[in-house]
């Protein structure tokens, strides 16, 4: 048994995505989720400068007592995690990789969109992915500038964030794409706009369960599981509000927990 933490991170309330996937998965784990306000959004940002965040962030963490680091950012996965997995090789870390592989796997048009952040496809995990599992499959890329902001702000289904949606999928679906896989953690929480946008023709993937399931591979095979009979305590922890952050994760997920404040100070978190 090994009650210490997850520490899962993410820019904003996107990872909140994972979050739930992780706590229905394994309700008896405590979790300490920080969100990055003060540098939200992470597309726009440097693949250096998000390093150099992830790095800090993980360093946080881990004097937090977290026993394993879960990068539930796909900005900050390209960017940072295989460095992460260098600097800190004695603890285990799972990553956000872009479900490509399940895409090109149920695809029948063998043409699949993704929707990310720029820096997530400027990435070398990304191409990595696609050169490895989508070889056979026209993979199109589209970015959704100011979708991010627009969910932080918790407008998850508006004019704004509609528009942002439509003008960003319905390229997409004229070149006749089956499968669309959110590549972003905040994403999950648009998915009901998103489907009527898209329709029943086409399958929408949110990575968040796999995220999960990978989560309790690793919690086994390393033995730190917590008994099945605990229950597991979640802390949210801001750089900006965390008292927003709880509220969202109220909101969003359903889950309650205790807040915890932490700022940056240069490039240090206190």
């Amino acid at each position: 048994m090994d009650p210490r933490p997850i520490g899962l991170f993410d820019s904003g309330f996107g990872g909140l995505s994972v979050l739930r996937q992780i706590h229905t998965m394994l309700p008896q784990e405590n979790v300490v989720f920080f969100a990055d306000q003060a540098h939200v959004p992470y597309g726009n940002r440097t693949l250096l400068k998000v390093r150099e965040l992830a790095l800090e962030i993980t360093r946080y963490l881990l004097e937090s007592d977290a026993k394993m680091i879960v990068v539930a950012c796909n900005t900050a996965s390209a960017a940072a995690l295989h460095h992460l997995r260098r600097v800190y090789s004695e603890i285990p870390f799972v990553g956000m990789e872009p479900a490509v592989k399940p895409a090109a796997r149920i695809s029948q048009s063998r043409i699949v969109g993704v929707l990310a952040t720029s820096a997530t496809f400027q990435g070398e995990l990304f191409a990595s992915v696609v050169e490895r599992f989508a070889s056979d499959v026209t993979v199109l890329q589209q970015t959704l500038p100011g979708l991010v902001e627009r969910i932080e702000a918790g407008d998850l289904d508006g004019i704004a964030t509609n528009r942002i949606l439509k003008n960003a999928v319905e390229p997409l679906l004229a070149e006749g794409i089956d499968t669309l896989v959110l590549a972003c953690t905040h994403y999950p929480f648009i998915i009901p706009v998103l489907e009527k946008i898209v329709g029943p023709g086409v399958k929408v993937i949110d990575p968040s369960p796999a995220i999960a399931r990978q989560t309790k591979r690793i919690l086994d095979e390393h033995d730190l599981n917590v008994p099945p009979n605990q229950k597991g305590r979640v802390t949210y922890v801001s750089s900006a509000d965390s008292h927003r952050l709880r509220e969202m994760g109220v909101n969003l997920i359903g889950l309650d927990g205790e807040e915890q404040s932490a700022n940056w100070y240069g490039k240090t978190l206190k």
